[in-house]
């Protein structure tokens, strides 16, 4: 991963990768991690996400050396991981704050479980957050690992149990997340057009 500057103030990050695949039934001979975390970055978009806006993907095949694939992202300028925020003495701030907070984080990945979309790879070092006096707002990362689920339910068991392994909070903070995952959960997603 580089990061770059464009010339008009935008951070960019670029992901270049030779030989990096994935196999799935649709792809048994294997297919650019890229263009999975590609399909991810536009789907969970679509379903009202955040996630970091593409720029650019294109994956190719070289004979003699395999496939190299190339993404390219925008920064998600005034986001920071979820730990580095807790370190800058976020769970120290208001209450009511950090329970909005943790709250938008399980209605975001209620948003992207309703979808059939799996991280597939959620630890909290991949939930982003930007938190102002007025609102909180979360964004998730590195989605190479993402996938469609048959259900929605096996996307969610997976994730869950996965970030609740390896998260920073207590049983409390915990079942205030799950609260915002209900909550969205039982509202479901509005039709996509």
């Amino acid at each position: 991963m580089q990061c770059l500057h464009d010339g008009q103030g935008r951070v960019l990050y670029v992901k270049r990768q030779v030989g990096h695949l994935y196999r799935s039934l649709g792809h048994p001979f294997g297919r650019p991690t890229v263009l999975r975390e590609r399909d991810a970055l536009v789907g969970l978009g679509r379903l009202g996400v955040r996630v970091p806006p593409l720029v650019y993907c294109a994956a190719s095949y070289q004979t003699g050396e395999g496939w190299r694939g190339l993404l390219v992202s925008e920064g998600l300028e005034g986001f920071c991981d979820i730990e580095r925020w807790y370190a800058g003495g976020g769970r120290e701030r208001a209450a009511a704050q950090h329970e909005a907070l943790l709250q938008q984080i399980g209605a975001t990945l209620a948003r992207m479980h309703l979808g059939r979309w799996q991280h597939g790879c959620l630890y909290a070092k991949h939930v982003f957050v930007k938190v102002t006096a007025e609102h909180v707002e979360v964004a998730l990362l590195d989605l190479e690992k993402s996938r469609r689920r048959i259900s929605r339910r096996r996307a969610a068991r997976h994730d869950l149990r996965q970030l609740r392994r390896h998260s920073p909070w207590s049983e409390e903070e915990w079942q205030q997340l799950l609260l915002g995952y209900g909550r969205q959960w039982c509202r479901k997603l509005p039709a996509l057009t």
